[in-house]
C-alpha cells in the first residue's frame, strides 16, 4: 500500500495547481486522473484568459478575480500564454444601453475598457462585421489548457508529487467519520491501487458529484455542455467578444494558427457527454454572424465539445449560474479531511488551488505559505540551448518547441544531437522525432492521444491524417511502444479525431476524411486489422 498525506482526484489545471501547491509547502501529495492529464474541462473550452469582461456586470467578484489572476498566470505562465488583448464589440443587434451599466462595472472592477474608434478597430480586425457600433479594449488573452497543465505536472513532480493517470477511484475509505485513504484501479491493465492518506481533494470537476457520492456526501454540481468550433485559419488577431450579456456563440479566441467560436451551454446528461453535434456547429455559425459576417466561408477544422462543471446549490444552471468557485469542507457534515472544490473557470486555477490548499494545509497544521504566484512554472530556454537547438531543430519551430517542453527542452535537444536524423513527423504544429520520442518515454505517456497533448501532434490541418501513421512507425521503429498495439493505436487516435470532424462534414472537411478513409481503411485495412487485434 502506498502511503501519502494527501491525495488530489482530478488531473486538469485545479488538481494539478493544487498538488502543485501542496508539494511547493512541504505537504506529501498523490494525484491520481481517471484517464490522461487535462482530460476534461481543462482541454475541452475556448483558450480565453479572462480580463474579467464578460463577468463584470453580473458577478464582479468573479471579474477581479480574473484580472487578477490573468496578470499573475501572464507573469508565472508566460510560455502558455499569447498575448493578444482583446476587443468587446457592439453589434446593432445589440441593446447600446447595456454599454453604460458594462462600462461602469468595468471600472468598479478595475478592468481597464477603453474604448477604440471604429474605423481603428476595423483597420486591426479588418475581417471584422463594417455594421460594428461600438469598440471597447480590454486585456484578455489567450492561454493554451493543455500546456498549463502539463507546465503544472512538471512543476509538481520536480517538488516531489506523484501522478498516476488513468486510475479510476473506486472506493474512498473511512473509518469514526475520518478519511483513511483510497483505491484506484489501472484502467489499462486492472491493477488496484490502494493509498492511505489522511486527507482528499476532489477536484474532479464535473464527476466531482460521483467522487463524493463514493465517500457518502453530496455536492450540487452540475455538468453543463457546451459546444465550440475550431476554423482553420487564423482571421482574428484579438479575442473578440459581443458587447452584450453572455450567451452562446459569442466569442472567438485566437491560438496560434486557428481560431475558435463558443460557446454553447446546455445541460449534459452526464459528464462525459462530449460529443459534438452538426446542430451545434450551425447554430454557432449563425450565432458568430453579427461579428463575422464571412464566418460561414472559413474552412472548419473540427468541432468539440466539454463539460463545465457549475456549482448549482439553488438549482440554477446554465448562463443563470455563477462562474464563481467554492470549497467545501465536508467535515461540516461529518467527514473530516474531505474536500470539494467546485465552480471557477480555467483563468482562477491557480487561486482555486490556493484556496483548497490552504484548507487542507489549516488542517494539518502546516504554516507553510502559498508561493505560486511567485515562481514560475518553467524557466526560459537559455540561448545554448537555443542554439544547440537550431542545428538539429527546424528553426522556424524551435521557440513553439521550447514553450511547449518547459523544463524538458533541453534533455529533448540532447536527444536530437544523438540521433542521426531528426525529421518532422507532424509539419502543421512542427513535431519532431525527438519531442515524440521523450513525450513518448513519459511514465505518464499511454497513447497517442497523450502525445498529442504534450506536442500538439495531429492537431493542424490534416487532423492527424499523415502523422499518426508516421508517429506510430517512428517508436515502432526505435523500440518504444505505447500499451496498445500499433493497428489500435492508430485506430483510437484517428477516431478521437474524426468525432470532431464529422460534424462539420462539408467541403474540404468531407474531401480531408475521404481521403483519410482512403489511406487508412482502404490501403492499409486498419478497420480490419483493428478487428483482428481484438478478436
Amino acid at each position: 500500500m502506498l502511503e501519502t498525506t494527501v491525495v488530489v482526484i482530478g488531473g486538469g489545471a485545479t488538481g494539478m495547481g493544487i498538488l502543485r501547491d501542496l508539494c511547493m509547502r512541504g505537504v506529501s501529495a498523490v494525484l491520481l486522473e481517471q484517464a490522461g492529464l487535462a482530460h476534461g474541462t481543462s482541454s475541452r473550452f475556448h483558450g480565453l484568459l479572462h480580463s474579467g469582461g464578460r463577468y463584470a456586470v453580473n458577478d464582479i467578484e468573479s471579474a477581479r478575480e480574473c484580472l487578477r489572476e490573468n496578470r499573475i498566470i501572464r507573469r508565472i505562465g508566460r510560455q502558455c500564454v499569447e498575448e493578444t488583448e482583446g476587443f468587446f464589440a457592439l453589434a446593432p443587434q445589440d441593446d447600446p444601453d447595456y454599454v453604460p451599466g458594462w462600462e461602469n462595472a468595468c471600472r468598479q472592477a478595475g478592468i481597464d475598457a477603453q474604448e477604440v474608434e471604429v474605423g481603428e478597430a476595423l483597420r486591426l480586425e479588418p475581417e471584422l462585421s463594417p455594421n460594428i457600433v461600438r469598440v471597447f479594449r480590454v486585456p484578455d488573452s489567450c492561454v493554451d489548457g493543455f500546456r498549463l497543465v502539463h507546465h503544472n505536472a512538471q512543476s509538481a513532480r520536480r517538488h516531489g508529487g506523484k501522478v498516476f493517470t488513468y486510475h479510476a477511484v473506486t472506493a474512498i475509505r473511512q473509518r469514526n467519520g475520518k478519511i483513511r485513504g483510497v483505491s484506484a484501479v489501472n484502467r489499462h491493465t486492472g491493477t488496484k491501487l490502494d493509498i492511505a492518506c489522511e486527507c482528499i481533494v476532489n477536484a474532479a470537476g464535473s464527476w466531482s458529484g460521483c467522487i463524493t457520492g463514493l465517500a457518502g456526501q453530496d455536492v450540487s454540481v452540475t455538468p453543463d455542455r457546451g459546444t465550440l468550433v475550431i476554423f482553420n485559419h487564423r482571421f482574428a488577431s484579438r479575442v473578440i467578444n459581443r458587447l452584450h450579456p453572455g450567451s452562446d456563440g459569442d466569442i472567438f479566441v485566437p491560438h496560434g494558427s486557428v481560431t475558435i467560436l463558443g460557446t454553447t451551454s446546455a445541460t449534459a446528461d452526464t459528464p462525459d457527454d462530449m460529443t459534438p453535434t452538426t446542430q451545434d456547429v450551425l447554430r454557432l455559425l449563425e450565432l458568430g454572424e453579427p461579428l463575422f459576417p464571412a464566418v460561414r466561408d472559413y474552412r472548419i477544422l473540427r468541432a468539440f465539445s466539454g463539460t463545465r462543471p457549475l456549482y448549482a446549490p439553488g438549482g440554477s444552471g446554465g448562463r443563470k449560474a455563477s462562474r464563481n468557485f467554492h470549497v467545501v469542507d465536508h467535515a461540516a457534515q461529518g467527514l473530516e479531511g474531505l474536500i470539494t472544490i467546485l465552480g471557477g473557470k480555467l483563468t482562477t486555477y491557480r487561486l482555486m488551488a490556493e484556496r483548497a490548499a490552504d484548507c487542507v494545509c489549516a488542517r494539518l497544521g502546516v504554516t507553510a505559505p502559498c508561493r505560486t504566484a511567485l515562481e514560475p512554472l518553467a524557466e526560459d530556454a537559455d540561448e545554448t540551448a537555443l542554439r544547440r537547438a537550431s542545428r538539429v531543430f527546424p528553426v522556424q519551430g524551435i521557440t513553439l518547441m521550447a514553450d511547449r517542453l518547459g523544463n524538458d527542452f533541453s534533455g529533448v535537444v540532447r536527444l536530437a544531437e544523438k540521433s542521426d536524423s531528426n525529421p518532422l513527423i507532424c509539419e502543421c504544429e512542427m513535431v519532431s522525432l525527438a519531442e515524440i520520442e521523450h513525450v513518448a518515454r513519459d511514465p505518464l505517456t499511454f497513447s497517442l492521444t497523450d502525445i498529442r497533448l504534450r506536442t500538439r501532434l495531429g492537431m493542424g490541418t490534416c487532423q492527424g491524417t499523415f502523422c499518426a501513421l508516421r508517429t506510430v512507425a517512428a517508436l515502432t521503429e526505435h523500440g518504444i511502444p505505447l500499451h496498445s498495439p500499433p493497428p489500435d493505436s492508430m485506430h483510437h487516435f484517428l477516431q478521437e479525431r474524426w468525432k470532431g470532424l464529422r460534424p462539420a462534414l462539408w467541403g474540404m472537411q468531407a474531401r480531408e476524411m475521404e481521403l483519410g478513409r482512403a489511406m487508412y481503411m482502404g490501403t492499409l485495412n486498419l478497420d480490419g486489422a483493428a478487428h483482428e487485434q481484438t478478436c
